[in-house]
């Protein structure tokens, strides 16, 4: 049996084709394996110590304190409250407001390192509970009842961090806070939370983690004081707040009822500064 001849150039081909396979072959491939699939928003890790390295936002104090409102809430049935240091900072006469058109006199201290300040009125209402010693995870819910645009309202918000505040201005500083995303608010109110300042952020059993102090409204973001803060203001201070104290479970279904509860036993109160400095 006779195989056809083949073609010189089919011969020289195939060749060329078993020398490029063999080279391609040799050559060294040091890939890196596929990487994890990511974790969505990193839900559930426990929240790192405050860092200098972490993320800084900048907010202006101006020079010359103002009039205006926030909120506040009793940690004491004796008349002892928390609101935002910059509400009350350059404040003369300030008042809790029990009703319309009426309103406590309350004599302020301010934390000179922290976005915290204490209140101290004749007579008090039922405290919130303090968990400033509870683990955060990201991911973690809270609640923020308060006075948003001087009306009663609330939001509720997911733990996505730790940044830096960096204030300007009248008591310049720079100090730890915790990062939300805001993921709810009443129904009907728009534009900003300007009020809620001083307002509480509550856990989901109802105890006070941190105190509302700012927001980016264009990031969808609410800032509150780090736990550490609350507590060297209620050190540097002097102020005890209630040994035993009584929070109600809080879920995105109930935040509402449960803001509307605080406010009406004045546990959650506005607080307005009547003359400044």
């Amino acid at each position: 049996m006779h195989f056809p001849k083949l073609p010189d150039w089919l011969v020289y081909l195939a060749v060329i084709l078993a020398l490029l396979i063999a080279a391609i072959g040799r050559q060294e491939r040091s890939d890196a394996p596929p990487p994890p699939p990511p974790v969505p928003g990193e839900d559930g890790l426990p929240l790192g110590p405050s860092s200098p390295f972490d993320p800084a936002v900048v907010v202006d104090v101006p020079g010359q304190a103002q009039t205006g409102s926030g909120t506040a809430f009793s940690i004491a049935d004796k008349g002892v409250w928390i609101t935002a240091r910059h509400v009350v900072d350059g404040c003369t006469e300030a008042a809790i407001v029990v009703a319309d058109g009426r309103g406590v006199a309350a004599r302020v201290e301010i934390d000179p390192q922290g976005e915290a300040a204490i209140l101290t009125t004749e007579g008090g209402s039922p405290p919130i509970p303090l968990g400033l010693d509870e683990p955060l995870k990201r991911g973690d819910r809270a609640f923020h009842p308060g006075f948003p645009q001087g009306r009663a309202g609330e939001a509720t918000s997911r733990l996505l961090g730790r940044e830096n505040l960096v204030v300007r201005g009248r008591g310049a500083r720079t100090e730890p806070v915790l990062v939300w995303a805001e993921t709810g608010r009443t129904d009907g109110l728009k534009g900003t939370l300007a009020g809620l300042s001083g307002a509480p952020a509550l856990d989901r059993a109802g105890r006070v983690i941190g105190v509302t102090v700012a927001e980016a409204p264009r990031r969808g973001r609410i800032y509150t004081t780090d736990p550490s803060t609350v507590r060297a203001a209620l050190i540097s201070t002097r102020s005890r707040p209630a040994t035993f104290a009584i929070g109600e479970p809080i879920t995105t279904e109930n935040y509402g009822r449960v803001a509307d509860a605080l406010r009406r036993d004045l546990r959650v109160a506005q607080v307005i500064c009547l003359k400044t400095t």
